[in-house]
């Protein structure tokens, strides 16, 4: 059984994605652009609040409700790397990224 000291240390270690990513409805290129401090939970989250129909995003409800799971993918537009100093405010990094991406891109997010 590993001791406290070494689970923190493995926790540490542990590679977690941070930045922008898009959910796109592959039918009809509309995409949602979103970001979070831990990308897989957030996707997650869509995923589940889609699947049981009460996504706070009415129009991806819609399309995923007409086109299918099948149809949707989520893809990495930008990772934001940790750094080492202290006091780092991810969220306010993130969304300014976002809204960075989003007007790089041209894109028109749900």
């Amino acid at each position: 059984m590993k001791t406290k000291k070494e689970l923190k240390a493995a926790y540490k270690q542990m590679k977690i994605l941070m930045g922008v990513f898009q959910i796109k409805n592959i039918e009809n290129n509309k995409v949602l652009i979103d970001h979070s401090i831990d990308m897989e939970s957030k996707w997650n989250r869509h995923k589940i609040e889609l699947k049981f129909g009460n996504h706070r995003n009415r129009s991806l409800q819609k399309d995923w409700n007409e086109y299918g799971e099948e149809s949707f993918v989520f893809e990495v537009l930008s990772e934001l790397k940790k750094r080492e100093e202290e006091n780092i405010n991810y969220n306010k990094e993130l969304k300014t990224l976002q809204d960075i991406v989003i007007e790089e891109l041209n894109i028109e997010s749900l």
